[in-house]
């Protein structure tokens, strides 16, 4: 992977750097050796962005060249629009009271240098606003307001705003900064970049820490520097030729913003921004499995104006849903009308609609796992012991799981196959866990699951270290597809 510092001239980046070239901005847009260059991130640290400048035309050029350009033409625009500088500071708006606190003058001015501060206590909320605008050198601009401190500004700078006794911490940052950049390509010869994105010491981690490594070494062996990376690098998304999410997805938290940012800078993207909006509700689910035929159990969607007649039509014991439950959480069994009125009440007090469901007693659920609308693992995973559930807690809040069995997919019965493919494709093309329940041969589905789990010495228990191979074969296929397209 080669890195370009773009400026306008040289002064304004005068320093040598081991892992990168530093070149002036005319070079780059003229000279026909840099159009052809292959793998190349740019930082671009010319002097404006303005629409039509030379610098907007670096970050341009180097999107219709295949190139990764910091910042992004997307994150120019944003700097530049008031409402989104807004959101920003709304959305970073404790962080921002609490790191400006000490200040005493009501206006301060906060140099970001490759996300990072130079002062310790004002690292965290730098990164935070280098991960909202990704750009090389940054100045954000505070006013403090009878509401507290807010975020009145933030423009990119050049090297020539830099003042010299700041030099030899930017040097410092850009040199770990580009030694990072290049480290997953030294030891081979990779095509492509993907970031892992995980939850370090997440106690319900989608992938446990053995199979994200067989992730990373499957990708390495079709070209793939795959590098583990955390919320904490929110803003080096545009860096990556893929996302992969292995880290419980949420509509409402920093997952959902990653395959958001990851698909608008053209990543190929699991979990896409679609599959965790049509997955992470269940009224959607029941309406569209519905819809479409799909065989489930008994349901209801209940409005909290219409909650007359649930116990009635679907009997006791029932289960009932918040739209947004996951781990087995949110989801509970209800014997009776005081129960069911009592749960009701609380899961109204989120959500204006609930579901109700046929409750199905079986000892194991089906986890028919599929990727790019093809069948790909099959489990049966066992009820918690005592429970009527796969997932519960003790007294002491311990975690406890029923027991797993992984077999050949060609071993499960072909309705449930069938019943969970047919499902994941009204969804989209990505990787999905679908649990289904069989009950007096018959199969219903339960619901359709983004990101399941895929840990090693479970659901690998059958194709080994092909299961992560089939995986990175489709990100190959699809970032190969992508690139010949533009």
């Amino acid at each position: 992977m080669s890195i370009l510092i773009v400026t306008n001239v040289a002064k304004d980046w005068s320093v040598s750097m081991t892992n990168a070239e530093v070149i002036d901005a005319n070079a780059y847009l003229t000279d026909p050796k840099y159009s052809e260059m292959r793998g190349v991130k740019v930082f671009n640290l010319c002097r404006s962005y303005r629409y039509q400048s030379t610098g907007y035309y670096v970050s341009l050029l180097a999107e219709a060249r295949g190139h990764k350009p910091l910042p992004s033409v997307t994150t120019v625009q944003d700097l530049k629009t008031k409402a989104i500088v807004r959101m920003a500071s709304g959305d970073l708006d404790d962080l921002i009271q609490k790191s400006l606190a000490p200040i005493k003058s009501d206006t301060f001015t906060m140099s970001i240098y490759f996300g990072r501060n130079m002062a310790k206590r004002y690292e965290r909320l730098a990164l935070k606003l280098f991960n909202q605008f990704p750009t090389p050198l940054l100045r954000a601009h505070f006013a403090r307001t009878t509401n507290g401190w807010q975020l009145r500004k933030i423009n990119a700078i050049s090297g020539n705003d830099v003042p010299e006794s700041h030099w030899p911490f930017v040097i410092e940052t850009a040199a770990k900064r580009f030694r990072r950049a290049s480290s997953a390509t030294k030891q081979a010869r990779m095509r492509f970049d993907m970031a892992i994105l995980h939850k370090p010491n997440d106690p319900q981690p989608p992938s446990n820490e053995k199979a994200l490594q067989k992730f990373v070494k499957a990708a390495a062996s079709l070209g793939i520097a795959a590098e583990l990376v955390t919320n904490d690098d929110y803003g080096r998304i545009a860096e990556f030729d893929a996302l992969f999410i292995r880290d419980t997805t949420y509509v409402s938290q920093y997952t959902y913003r990653f395959s958001r940012r990851a698909a608008s800078e053209g990543l190929v993207v699991i979990d896409d921004p679609q599959s965790i909006v049509r997955c992470a509700n269940k009224v959607f689910l029941a309406e569209l499995l519905t819809r479409h035929k799909v065989p489930i159990p008994r349901t209801i969607v209940v409005h909290r104006d219409h909650v007359n007649g649930v116990g009635e039509k679907l009997g006791f014991p029932c289960v009932l849903k918040k739209p947004d439950s996951a781990f087995s959480q949110g989801v509970v069994k209800v014997n009776n009308n005081e129960e069911l009125e009592s749960r009701m009440a609380e899961f109204f007090s989120t959500s204006d609609l609930i579901v109700a469901q046929e409750y199905t007693p079986t000892t194991f659920d089906w986890r028919i796992g599929i990727l790019d609308r093809q069948p790909l693992y099959a489990c049966r995973y066992f009820m918690a012991r005592g429970h009527w559930q796969i997932v519960t807690q003790n007294s002491v809040g311990q975690t406890l799981y029923g027991k797993s069995e992984t077999i050949p997919i060609e071993d499960a019965p072909e309705k449930a196959v069938q019943a969970a493919l047919k499902s994941a494709n009204l969804i989209g093309d990505g990787l999905y866990g679908v649990d289904v329940k069989e009950s007096n041969g018959k199969f219903y589905v339960i619901e359709v699951n983004d990101n399941p789990n895929i840990d090693s010495g479970y659901e690998d228990a059958i194709l080994k270290d092909e299961l992560y191979l089939r995986i990175m074969r489709v990100f190959l296929e699809r970032i190969e597809k992508r690139k010949a397209a533009t």
